[in-house]
């Protein structure tokens, strides 16, 4: 099956599923406009086992070129499917993979889901197979657009809660943390988050020397899973600032 064919398929698997009332409660729950089919979540998980079988033997290319057509639409639901999809190729994902994830985002992703499915699973294996693909991040981190700027940093969540170039999950951290899009702000405590359970002392240090620049939103996504005695030093900073 060729991926024009595919993409027809997908198409009419989620016009038939469509769920209006459901559609209605995506499009208010997400703060930024989402185009969407309005199909449940059970039905998407169906579409991607179908969507995976189909293209297992691909080539990359007639792979990536479904993919870019499922993109185009710019809906809620084919991205999902890209990004589940995707994910069962990550063993494979390396720099020439990362620059297509990187195109994706700077095209194609319009609100978080996206941008988690995308950075949090397909960069994050990137991370992985070829680590020092992580200094490409710091670009992201001062680009004009938000959603590259929070990938910048969930990108790294995989790195981070393994204990993987803390010190770089940190530099990071610091080089965002100044940014005030509540989007870029979640991502950034989100990361500390998932670093403090295996670097607390670092985490804890850093946040008590460079949090004063930090969003009172940062500091607490980052304390989430800290101790009682981490939480409240931590979450001090920001008090202190407030005074």
């Amino acid at each position: 099956m060729r991926p024009e064919e595919m993409a027809k398929r997908v198409d009419a698997f989620l016009r038939a599923h469509v769920d209006e009332e459901f559609g209605a409660g995506q499009r208010r729950f997400f703060r930024e406009e989402v185009e969407t089919y309005g199909v449940r979540t059970a039905d998407v998980k169906e579409l991607v086992k179908e969507v995976a079988r189909e293209v297992k033997g691909w080539p990359a290319e007639q792979r990536d070129a479904l993919m870019e057509r499922l993109w185009k639409t710019e809906k809620l639901e084919p991205g999902v499917v890209v990004c589940h999809v995707y994910r069962r190729f990550a063993k494979r994902c390396g720099a020439r993979e990362f620059e297509l994830f990187e195109r994706w985002i700077g095209r194609y992703v319009k609100n978080w889901a996206h941008a988690d499915g995308v950075a949090s699973w397909l960069v994050a294996a990137c991370l992985e197979n070829e680590p020092e693909l992580r200094f490409r991040l710091v670009e992201w981190a001062g680009s004009g657009n938000r959603w590259m700027r929070r990938c910048a940093a969930v990108g790294l969540l995989q790195e981070a809660k393994a204990g993987r170039h803390t010190e770089f999950v940190l530099q990071m951290a610091e080089r965002l943390l100044a940014d005030r899009d509540d989007m870029v702000e979640k991502g950034v405590g989100w990361m500390l988050k998932e670093a403090y359970p295996a670097k607390p002392r670092e985490v804890v240090s850093f946040l008590v020397e460079k949090g004063r620049a930090a969003s009172r939103t940062t500091l607490r996504y980052a304390a989430e899973k800290m101790t009682a005695e981490d939480r409240a030093r931590v979450l001090g900073v920001g008090a202190e600032k407030a005074r």
